[in-house]
């Protein structure tokens, strides 16, 4: 069913094109409204801020050295780096560094929340127009943004790369549940291929490359959507719709989804789950823990848990609201899926369904069942919106009182989100802190899940200089302070090293060292050791390299003259990759055009 307008139609082209930029130009005054205790205090340093502001600026370092696309983090573990940028998705890290491009670093966080709430909200509107007036999409689109589990990830986490997907879901609901030709007389194929399935595999790939877990939550989602419209339907159509734009949107970002699955071998991807509170059995709904060292998590874990029961209960109470008031007629098709959602993410938050977590590939990846929060987002937004926002035929005054109301209601969610979310920036943790220590060479600290498979990356001390002459490759070098949280720090007084030299030219995936060694020995390198780089000796290649506890690479070097080289390599998984990215762009494009041929009218 069509959505009536609401209000007036315009008179002229001028006014129609203002008033179709009114419902969007609203929405970005909600995200501006929504990041304004940011504006006024400065970036929220939330759990993962420091993690991303690092990813920003090693990206733009590799960018000014011409890498195009960049594997190596060369900041991390106190410059020894790590291969993040191989592993985590790469819209917020390049969409960061190219902030920081055209405006000062302390506006960069700033802005990503505001465009990437703007995103949620007008990707929300979009799916909303499917089934409401452009006013009542226009709230819903708001009221996603204001949602609660958006504001607690940008403000309490700085989560970026999960605050993208709120960009990527709505999208996802919307080109499954658009449906061109639902007469009974079309073919399945005009059904499923009706202009929807192109859009659908670019909005699955853009959730990949959003995060990992909203790529994994999108695709469950997308395959819970068409097998319920199938059955509602008695068609095949959403289901051929739905494999064609995951597997086509999966296959258009195997350039870096393959390698990304493929390399997971290589370091210890599983470091995070031995983290307790990482765990999916320690964070369902409201759990609490006698561990004193889990204190924190709890708390945050309440307050997910406090977001949850409050977005499901809006979702759930909205729908007979609906029902009263008349407004489900003819909405069968998304009222259905849009009624199974809040409950199927409810059941996700407890014990209850820890078979399903076990059972269905990647789930536990998610690790925090409060995350399907992202897929209901949308969801409870638009049935809010048809619940409040008055019928057509109501007078101006209820529109603006509602409208006020929700003014009223939102701006309250921000002064709570900035007060009771916003998380202040110790000096350290601070842009202009975060600024000094990368400009000083410090580096910082690792993650734990990109280090060498066997490896402990606690064992790297800092401080190290860029190659150290050993005899023993084993050779600790570093002593532990008196504080046993700290990393080991390295000084020439120790006598760990017998040489030290520099690098002769260093770009952030090439690295050259040029000796005269006293003896032979090993060079310990201030380089994690990883399979895709290839080390050569005065042009002779070498492999086997030993390996040392903290994950250095040692290369092994004769008496005398020595050219040491260390180059990124493309690896097999990464030339697959490629191939199959550039498969699947092929066979988007066939199947845009063949969309476009069957939207053509037939002839008769």
């Amino acid at each position: 069913m069509r959505p009536q307008e609401s209000g007036v139609r315009s008179q002229g082209s001028g006014t129609a094109g203002w008033r179709r930029l009114l419902g969007p130009g609203v929405v970005l005054l909600a995200a501006a409204l929504a990041i304004a205790p940011q504006l006024v205090r400065g970036n929220s340093c939330g759990h993962d801020f420091d993690f991303h502001l690092i990813s920003w600026l090693d990206a733009q370092n590799a960018w000014r050295q011409g890498i195009v696309f960049p594997h190596w983090t060369a900041s991390a573990n106190y410059g020894a780096g790590e291969p993040r940028f191989v592993f985590y998705p790469p819209l917020t890290w390049m969409l960061g560094a190219a902030l920081g491009l055209v405006m000062p670093w302390t506006l960069v966080p700033v802005t990503l929340t505001f465009l990437l709430l703007a995103g949620t909200g007008l990707a929300t509107r979009a799916l909303a127009r499917l089934m409401l007036s452009d006013a009542a999409a226009t709230l819903a689109g708001c009221a996603a943004l204001f949602s609660g589990y958006a504001l607690f990830t940008a403000y309490e986490r700085a989560a970026f790369a999960e605050l993208a997907g709120g960009v990527w879901i709505p999208l996802v609901l919307l080109f499954i549940l658009r449906e061109k030709d639902s007469s009974r007389g079309a073919s399945l194929w005009r059904r499923a291929l009706d202009g929807s399935a192109t859009p659908l595999a670019l909005a699955v790939a853009g959730a990949w490359l959003a995060n990992p877990t909203t790529g994994v939550m999108a695709c469950y989602l997308l395959a819970a959507m068409a097998l319920v419209l199938a059955l509602m339907g008695r068609t095949w159509a959403p289901l051929v719709r739905a494999a064609a734009g995951s597997a086509l949107g999966m296959g258009l970002i195997g350039a870096y989804l393959l390698p990304a699955a493929w390399e997971r071998r290589w370091v210890d991807i599983l470091a995070v789950t031995r983290d307790p509170g990482q765990t999916l059995e320690n964070n369902w709904l409201f759990a609490v823990h006698a561990d004193p060292g889990l204190a924190l998590h709890d708390a945050v874990l309440r307050t997910a848990s406090t977001i949850a029961v409050a977005m499901v209960a809006i979702t759930l109470v909205a729908l007979p609201i609906c029902w009263l008031r008349g407004r489900l007629e003819g909405q069968r098709r998304w009222l259905v899926p849009f009624a199974l959602i809040p409950v199927a993410v409810l059941f996700l938050q407890f014990p209850a369904s820890h078979a399903v977590w076990n059972l269905l590939p990647e789930l536990r990846f998610l690790q925090f069942p409060w995350r399907w929060l992202l897929v209901l987002e949308a969801p409870m937004a638009i049935l809010f919106a048809l619940a409040v926002w008055p019928a057509n035929a109501a007078r101006s005054w209820m529109r603006a009182a509602v409208a006020g109301a929700c003014v009223a209601a939102f701006a309250a969610i921000t002064v709570y989100a900035g007060t009771q979310f916003y998380q202040a920036c110790d000096d350290e943790d601070s842009v202009a802190g975060m600024l000094e220590t990368y400009r000083s060479g410090q580096g910082f600290i690792g993650t734990g899940e990109y280090q060498p498979l066997g490896a402990d990356s606690s064992l790297l001390a800092a401080g190290l200089p860029a190659s150290c002459l050993v005899s023993d490759p084993s050779t600790v070098l570093g002593a532990a302070g008196s504080d046993p949280d700290a990393a080991p720090v390295w000084d020439a007084g120790q006598g760990s090293c017998e040489a030290t030299f520099a690098t002769a030219g260093n770009r952030a995936e090439h690295l050259r060292i040029a000796a005269m060694a006293p003896h032979a020995g090993f060079l310990v390198l201030r380089l994690q050791s990883y399979p895709a780089w290839r080390v050569t000796v005065n042009g002779r290649p070498v492999s086997g390299l030993p390996r040392r506890a903290d994950g250095l690479m040692a290369a092994p070097v004769p008496r005398g003259k020595v050219d040491l080289a260390v180059d990124w390599t493309v690896t097999p998984d990464v030339a697959a990759g490629r191939w199959l990215s550039a498969l699947a762009l092929a066979l988007v494009t066939a199947l845009c055009l063949l969309e476009r041929k069957l939207g053509r009218p037939h002839l008769s």
